[in-house]
């Protein structure tokens, strides 16, 4: 959901670029050059520099192609509120929503009744929008639009409706598929439940 980003902002800028997958149980000596800290994906490569960390990345190709359809706000508050939330998302998502399918009995629980809480809080930000930054897509549902793809799994494993508890964070997913940029970006559901059944093997939690 991370990689997803930059893939999802550099198509809303319509800009061209060159894709490379990367096998994270066998890193690529590129990877480990161009990230050496975090030893991460993803990584955006601009002249030969590289920019790590998705949100950091997302804002590079903002500031970069600024003149094609901003993905921050103009108004200094709305962006900081634009950053905070995508922050909210980065600290708060994907350790807790992981708890869904790589644990059972009680941490499960527990971590799916925190999942929901942070979803419900979303909810909230999100209101009666269409989009997280008001009308226009941005910043905002590019930090979260990546988990999408993940509901059924969460749902699947967790055994519980994220429609029946969301039901508005629902709709506002499937008005992101409506976009080019998201609908191409994001893989099929139904193979991200084969990849977290294969990563739970992995895992010896089935």
């Amino acid at each position: 959901m991370f990689g997803m980003r930059l893939r999802i902002a550099l198509a809303e800028k319509e800009i061209k670029y060159e894709y490379k997958e990367e096998d994270l149980w066998n890193k690529s000596p590129l990877l480990l050059q161009m990230n050496p800290i975090h030893k991460k994906i993803p990584v955006l490569i601009h002249n030969g520099k590289p920019i790590c960390e998705s949100l950091i990345g997302v804002e590079y190709i903002e500031e970069v192609w600024k003149d094609k359809s901003p993905l921050l706000p103009s108004d200094p508050y709305e962006r900081a509120q634009a950053r905070f939330w995508g922050d909210y998302i980065d600290k708060k998502l994907y350790d807790t929503s992981r708890k869904i399918y790589t644990t059972t009995g009680d941490e499960q629980e527990a971590g799916k009744k925190d999942f929901i809480e942070i979803l419900k809080v979303l909810e909230g930000a999100l209101g009666e929008k269409p989009y997280f930054g008001g009308d226009n897509f941005g910043f905002g549902d590019i930090a979260l639009i990546g988990f999408y793809c993940r509901f059924h799994a969460y749902e699947i494993y967790g055994n519980f409706s994220i429609k029946a508890e969301c039901p508005k964070l629902v709709a506002w997913g499937k008005r992101c598929m409506q976009r080019d940029s998201v609908a191409k970006t994001l893989p099929d559901q139904h193979k991200i439940l084969e990849f977290i059944q294969m990563l739970r093997q992995k895992l010896g939690v089935e």
